[in-house]
């Protein structure tokens, strides 16, 4: 056996030498072809000591297939933030040779979590992003616990982390009925996830999904009985969108929860329109 597969690598390699040098040196280089869709960087730090969730790897699988079987969009994973400026530095300080950065981008998806490590330069560079330049910023679960120390972060998300009292199923109200991310959900359903608790909520976002708190077991944690689990909401220029899903890596694969991603990334990408105006919850009338 051993000696057919040797057999078999020294023909590849002879055949690879036969083949003509053209071949051999691959298609011809010439300047890379315009870009036809929009770019989305999948931004996961996990550099800060804190254990990587389960569910990081393919969260960030899920979000590059959705644009690559659409067709909308390209999609670059990183799990550093050298991304993170218009023109990124390698790890040595030095600029980078090329690559993803904000310099190309249309719209972040964001899965940090707690203290990313980011320069004061990096924070302005990010905050104009989408501000001043109009770009989309799409977080799920754990971006919550992103920039503690950061209080201009909050202000681009909407809401700060206050716990997760929840883990377990529960009942989720759905206020976004029009919203393109919302609309495929039925006015309530149900839900197994770790629900993150949101503090110092926007005046400015727009509640799309919430818990049904009344129909959970009381918790001593409790601190947001309206308890958002998405939003939208302009920032400046740009449009952001966050959403509590999901903790566990099974939900990734649900049908519902990654159409609502894939179209809260096509909504900050501008390829749809939505209502991202506060209103009233629904519990406060």
């Amino acid at each position: 056996m051993k000696g057919s597969r040797f057999i078999f690598v020294v023909a590849l390699v002879v055949g690879a030498a036969l083949l003509p040098l053209d071949a051999q040196q691959g298609p011809p280089r010439g300047p890379r072809p315009a870009r036809t869709r929009k770019v989305v960087l999948a931004w996961a730090d996990t550099r800060n000591g804190i254990a990587q969730h389960d569910f990081t790897s393919h969260a960030l699988s899920v979000i590059e297939r959705l644009g690559y079987e659409t067709g909308l969009y390209d999609t670059f994973i990183r799990t550093d933030s050298n991304i993170i400026a218009k023109e990124p530095k390698r790890t040595t300080g030095e600029p980078a040779s090329g690559g993803p950065s904000l310099a190309m981008a249309d719209a972040i998806f964001f899965l940090g979590h707690r203290d990313v490590p980011i320069d004061e330069a990096q924070k302005k560079e990010l905050l104009a992003f989408v501000h001043d330049e109009g770009k989309g910023f799409v977080a799920a679960h754990t971006g919550l616990t992103a920039f503690e120390s950061w209080p201009e972060f909050g202000e681009l998300l909407g809401a700060r982390y206050d716990g997760h009292p929840w883990h377990q199923a529960g009942t989720v109200i759905n206020d976004g009925a029009d919203f393109p991310a919302t609309k495929h959900f039925p006015s309530t359903f149900a839900i197994s996830d770790e629900f993150y608790q949101p503090k110092a909520f926007s005046p400015n976002a727009r509640v799309l999904l919430r818990l049904d708190v009344s129909k959970m077991p009381p918790h001593a944690e409790l601190r947001n009985k309206d308890f958002p689990l998405a939003w939208a909401m302009n920032y400046g220029k740009g449009r952001v969108f966050y959403s509590s899903f999901a903790h566990d890596t099974a939900t990734w694969d649900n049908r519902d929860v990654g159409l609502m991603y894939l179209e809260a990334i096509k909504w900050a990408l501008r390829l749809t329109d939505g209502d991202a105006s506060p209103r009233p919850a629904r519990t406060a009338r």
